[in-house]
């Protein structure tokens, strides 16, 4: 009989100037980026904590904390990448996990197929992103910035 474990990642990040806009590891076109002490990337971060969570190792902050052990501007593949380790280190694999992103802009659609890519290489396992606005409504909706919500299914391997 199979172990399955389910976990869910949320994160946000205000629109800073003077930063690029990196979402699931792939750079847009914008204005602005997210602030934050790594590179922002509101989808990973999300899938991260998702994945975490369902191995019930932590989570993002402690596991990679906003201070000088982690480098400022940090990829956040690589954070991912780590994380996926550890939890394949804990005995767990990757079913699937869903990402949403959420804010008016920008529009995911044409790149959803390198956000997914990018992410399901990193996370070692099938990752689908999708998106939604809040109708305008909120931080997001006033353009401020963006949110990220992702669930993750694991298995236990061993």
């Amino acid at each position: 009989m199979s172990e399955l474990r389910v976990g869910l990642g949320l994160d946000a990040h205000a629109f800073a100037d003077g930063v690029a806009l990196v979402l699931g590891g792939v750079r847009f076109d914008h204005a602005q980026g997210l602030a934050g002490h790594s590179d922002g990337d509101v989808i990973t971060h999300a899938l991260i904590d998702s994945m975490l969570g369902a191995a019930g190792i932590g989570d993002i902050g402690t596991l990679f904390p906003s201070d000088a052990s982690t480098p400022a501007g940090v990829d956040s593949q690589d954070l991912l990448r780590e994380a996926a380790a550890r939890v394949r280190d804990a005995g767990y694999a990757l079913v699937n996990a869903d990402c949403v992103l959420i804010g008016e802009e920008p529009r995911i659609a044409a790149r959803r197929g390198e956000l997914e890519a990018n992410l399901s290489a990193a996370a070692e396992g099938p990752v689908t992103v999708r998106a939604t606005t809040t109708d305008r409504l909120g931080f997001t909706g006033r353009g401020d910035g963006l949110a990220a919500q992702a669930v993750a299914l694991l298995e236990k391997t061993g």
